[in-house]
């Protein structure tokens, strides 16, 4: 009886969220988790850059834009194609192609104060696979802060919880000052995943990204972001 009433209240936020979003203009329903975590952790301020990883189909850089305005920046980086959005930048890229990071540096013009990640590997059924490849995408995420995050930046990453989680906080302490591990009211109550979130840069890592020579080989999962 417990899991049928577990799977009810699932059901039912999921349907709530989905349908607030839909109310209120948000491309996904995941824009409702970045919206509590900022409320919650202060994440961004008027003008900020921002750089939004996994940012397809653009929820989490439509709230991004909304909390920089007009005088921040943000950018939205995906192996697919994102609608334009008003005030936004997207690059259709390749987050582990340094590359990519180029344009970024490019775009923004120097560094920037937040980086965002709601990106995850395509599902492939084997949790502890599944677990790994979520791992590896948030440690492309802080290779991306290591080369274009200010000190005292921020950074939140989606993660699925696993054997292999401990040892991504430790990478994270050896950057950051603080690091808190954060359920938002939005995730599902059965989800696996949970946000990390960084803050307080200490720049000790900071990389001077170089223009690849040759085509490196490509990951087996694509980087997505949270969909209704």
């Amino acid at each position: 009886m417990s899991d049928l009433h577990d799977r009810w209240v699932a059901e039912r936020r999921r349907e709530y969220y989905y349908r607030l979003a839909k109310k209120l203009d948000y491309r996904s329903r995941a824009s409702f988790k970045l919206i509590q975590i900022d409320e919650r952790f202060g994440i961004m301020k008027e003008g900020d850059s921002v750089v939004d990883l996994g940012a397809c189909p653009g929820g989490w850089s439509q709230v991004a834009k909304e909390c920089v305005g007009e005088s921040g920046q943000v950018i939205g980086v995906d192996l697919r194609y994102i609608h334009p959005l008003e005030g936004v930048q997207f690059i259709i890229g390749d987050i582990t192609d340094d590359n990519t990071m180029i344009r970024l540096l490019d775009m923004v013009g120097g560094k920037v104060d937040v980086v965002l990640s709601d990106m995850a590997p395509n599902i492939a059924g084997a949790y502890s696979m599944d677990h790994a490849r979520s791992i590896e995408l948030c440690m492309y995420a802080v290779d991306v802060c290591d080369r274009i995050l200010k000190k005292k930046g921020k950074l939140v990453t989606k993660v699925f919880q696993g054997d292999l989680l401990e040892g991504y906080l430790n990478e994270l302490r050896k950057r950051f000052e603080k690091v808190v591990v954060h359920s938002p009211k939005a995730s599902r109550p059965t989800s696996s995943e949970v946000y990390v979130i960084s803050t307080g840069f200490l720049g000790a890592h900071n990389v001077t990204p170089k223009k690849l020579d040759t085509e490196e080989a490509k990951p087996e999962f694509s980087a997505k972001g949270g969909n209704f």
